[in-house]
């Protein structure tokens, strides 16, 4: 029987082809820019916000003397640094046989985790915000409900402009009732153009919309939220520092990445929350 000498046949010495290996998926990061920022202080102190409660106007007579009102300061938030890090641990023979980068693609994703948690920590706030609450559990995202989160800053006297962040679920609600699809009269032009405008960053109604899949989530709902900048707060005290130290006894480098940083609510009345569903697009 002839034999037709198959790849099959050398399997077992054929070197295998890799390619670059990939990353942990990572959502775009962009809190830090849209709440307020400090990076004035180094060291663990908290960080203080003071507030006072302002004057009261009262009617007065001809003869009346006015009578003094306290102008006193009280604390309405505190901020806590603390020291977060990660470490990777790569052995000399795992650099030296490794067919990737390793060690640079093990920095970028220590990189990338930090700023992810700092990410996932300031989102994680929203449910803090005390200017009102918009939607319920298993309520579709609308933009009435939109309409209505600004609504509620504005009569709170938050200073513009206003930031919304929302899930992709959420998002996908407000897209559909405003996409090509739809009546002019329930999405007009300029409307259209708004939602679909560049990156993760829309525009509607004045209030610039991130989208994000590191939005807290509550069952099968998820927080969204509509805050002026002064909201929430982001307090640097230590820039993340990579510090690679090297272990001879055990024949390896340590990759130390570390920062020191607060987070939290800094004016709560500043920002509303929204509580919609979060369930994936279905019967498109």
């Amino acid at each position: 029987m002839a034999s037709f000498n198959p790849e099959s046949d050398i399997t077992a010495f054929v070197n295998t082809v890799f390619e670059a290996a990939l990353l942990v998926a990572r959502d775009n990061n962009f809190m830090p820019s849209v709440v307020r920022g400090f990076s004035d202080r180094t060291g663990l102190a908290v960080r203080k916000n003071s507030q006072y409660g302002g004057a009261t106007m009262n009617q007065i007579a001809e003869t009346d003397d006015l009578v003094g009102q306290a102008f006193t300061p009280s604390n309405v938030a505190t901020l806590t640094p603390v020291e977060f890090g990660a470490q990777y641990f790569l052995t000399d023979s795992r650099v030296e046989s490794d067919p990737f980068s390793v060690r640079a693609d093990a920095a970028q994703d220590l990189g990338l985790a930090l700023a992810t948690k700092v990410e996932t920590s300031l989102l994680g706030h929203f449910d803090e915000f005390t200017a009102g609450t918009i939607g319920t559990a298993g309520s579709l995202c609308t933009w009435a409900y939109i309409e209505a989160m600004e609504t509620v800053l504005r009569r709170n006297l938050a200073p513009l402009p206003y930031v919304l962040v929302l899930s992709p679920s959420h998002w996908y609600q407000l897209g559909k009732a405003a996409s090509v699809a739809a009546t002019v009269t329930n999405a007009a032009d300029s409307l259209k153009e708004a939602v679909n405008s560049t990156f993760f960053v829309k525009q509607a109604a004045g209030v610039s919309i991130f989208v994000s899949a590191n939005v807290e989530t509550s069952s099968t709902d998820a927080y969204a939220g509509m805050f002026s900048r002064d909201a929430l707060a982001f307090d640097l005290r230590r820039a993340p520092r990579m510090e690679p130290e090297r272990d001879a006894s055990r024949r390896g480098t340590e990759l130390n990445l570390t920062s020191v940083f607060a987070h939290g609510v800094w004016r709560p009345t500043f920002g509303a929350l929204g509580l919609f569903a979060n369930a994936a697009p279905t019967g498109v």
